[in-house]
């Protein structure tokens, strides 16, 4: 709203009457601009601490010539993918070749139009953002089959369908436990679940979801945000000794930039989701000075970077899994527990009418 008043402020002050709905639709534009260039220069802090980190827990330095300390090294390898010769293999489907990677990113773009940052930080406030986030999450899965298919590679095809599989499985279980929350909170709005758990105690962590019967739902949510952006241990789809490089085998400089552009942001995504719907997003851990005075912004990405060191560490310490061990977690572990979990929420809520 603030934005809407200020560019029919701006038009006032030129002599012209701007209509509302130009109004409108100049501060949605802005507000897009600004968010996704805040999001790619996110993309390489997060790029950057991730091989820190690694490194760090294999006492290394890691990036440290380029830029001070090395920061600015994710840039740099950036700018060398933009110059880099687009390759396009002979027998590959010219057209599905290119718009793989378009369609990933453009799907990790559009999935942070519902996130909210802070109270009234957020593109767009719908009711049904959950089920806006889970479809389009189940749409990436596109890229990655049309990336493999159309590079005319086995290996990059193989791994297509593997990492086809590997998402649809965690997706199930990562649906089981968006259900427990939404029972706790009564809300399909991401808004009013960090609003449902904000209290007027002191300990306002401990009415986070995270503190609560739904705590194990948190583990395997974590755990199911590993293996649905393939990092870490279950990276199956670009396990090098079997597949070479994945499904994006056969691409280079700008559309390999856009699949890794893509990953991360939708690692990004899920750290942030997690932080909303068991962390309490905005809300600060204690309700006293000088916590409150604390912007909710700060918080929500405080959290976020938090789940994502724990993502990290992940990445340098557990060894891979094979396949069939992967498939056995997300088919025998995590479903029949989450739909348990399903239950026990719906019959505490019942009892307890514990939601909003």
């Amino acid at each position: 709203m603030a934005l809407i008043h200020f560019w029919t402020w701006v038009f006032e002050k030129l002599g012209v009457a701007l209509p509302y709905g130009w109004a409108w639709f100049l501060s949605q534009a802005v507000f897009i601009v600004i968010l996704c260039l805040v999001l790619m220069l996110s993309v390489a802090v997060v790029i950057l601490a991730d091989r820190k980190i690694w490194a760090a827990v294999q006492m290394r330095r890691g990036p440290n010539v380029v830029g001070p300390f090395g920061l600015l090294q994710t840039i740099a390898d950036a700018l060398k993918f933009f110059f880099k010769e687009v390759v396009i293999p002979a027998g590959a489907n010219k057209v599905l070749f290119l718009l793989a990677p378009v369609v990933s990113v453009v799907l990790a773009f559009i999935a942070w139009a519902v996130m909210p940052f802070d109270a009234g930080w957020v593109l767009s406030d719908i009711n049904v953002g959950i089920l806006y986030l889970f479809a389009v999450s189940s749409l990436s899965v596109y890229g990655v089959i049309m990336a493999g298919w159309a590079s005319n590679s086995k290996y990059a095809c193989l791994s297509a369908l593997r990492g086809a599989a590997q998402m649809v499985s965690y997706e199930v279980s990562i649906g089981f436990v968006i259900i427990t929350v939404l029972l706790f909170a009564g809300s399909l709005n991401l808004s009013r679940i960090v609003e449902a758990q904000a209290t007027t105690g002191i300990f306002a962590f401990a009415h986070w979801n995270a503190f609560s019967l739904l705590f194990p739902m948190l583990i395997i949510f974590f755990v199911s945000s590993l293996a649905e952006t393939q990092r870490p241990p279950f990276d199956l789809l670009e396990a090098e000794s079997e597949l070479v490089a994945g499904f994006f085998v056969e691409y280079s400089s700008a559309p390999f930039l856009l699949f890794f552009l893509a990953e991360y942001m939708t690692v990004m995504l899920l750290c942030g989701l997690m932080s909303i719907l068991f962390l309490g997003g905005w809300l600060p851990p204690l309700n006293i000075m000088p916590f409150t005075l604390v912007p909710g912004i700060i918080w929500f990405l405080l959290k976020l970077g938090f789940l994502f060191f724990m993502m990290a560490m992940v990445k340098a310490i557990v060894p891979r899994y094979r396949y069939d061990q992967l498939m056995r977690l997300g088919w025998k572990v995590f479903l029949p527990t989450s739909i348990l979990w399903v239950v026990l929420t719906a019959a505490w809520v019942l009892v307890f009418h514990h939601h909003a």
